[in-house]
């Protein structure tokens, strides 16, 4: 019986211990963040935006049937698929001068109706986006760079202009999707 208490005793020290040592870790895990937070906030935040908004913008287009992607609201607009191609060639554009990184090779544009080229052209643009931000930090964010038309702006100005144009852009394959009776993603609550 005292072996029986003294073992059950033992695994109940054990099981705390360990619980404490992982909420340790994950306490210091989080702060790791937060101190990487700190030290890069307006780049921290441009992470978190394009998450979020590849996450939808990246599911707007999947919504989008094939059979869509030459849909344009009204004769002037751009159709579906020119959407996705403008969004991913954006991405491309700002992410590479905000980064001062040469853009991937892209080769030809897919034709505005070819979906799975065009779903792979926009996971291309977001992957590169992510590895040309991860190099950056908030010390840069005043250089001046050029970005369309040799307009001269700082890196902030481009990374904002960067985030604008993702809810822009998703505001937009969103109209498109209601127009053919689809509920954009962030609509269509948790699934």
């Amino acid at each position: 019986m005292k072996k029986t208490i003294i073992f059950a005793l033992t695994l109940v020290a054990t099981v705390v211990l360990a619980i404490q040592c992982g909420a340790a870790q994950e306490t210091k895990s989080a702060a790791s963040d937060k101190a990487a937070a700190g030290k890069n906030p307006v780049l921290t935040a441009v992470k978190e935006v394009m998450e979020r908004q590849q996450k939808n913008i990246t599911a707007a287009v999947d919504e989008m049937p094939a059979d869509k992607f030459g849909f344009k609201p009204t004769p002037e607009q751009m159709t579906f698929g020119h959407l996705v191609i403008h969004i991913a060639l954006s991405n491309i554009e700002l992410c590479s001068k905000t980064a001062n990184m040469p853009p991937p090779p892209i080769g030809q544009s897919p034709q505005e109706s070819d979906k799975s080229r065009l779903q792979a052209l926009l996971a291309k643009s977001f992957l590169y986006c992510n590895s040309a931000i991860s190099h950056e930090d908030d010390s840069k964010l005043g250089d001046s760079i050029e970005i369309f038309g040799g307009q001269q702006v700082t890196r902030a100005y481009a990374l904002i202009a960067l985030t604008n144009d993702w809810a822009d852009h998703y505001g937009a394959a969103s109209v498109y999707l209601r127009l053919n009776g689809l509920l954009p993603p962030t609509a269509q609550g948790k699934k």
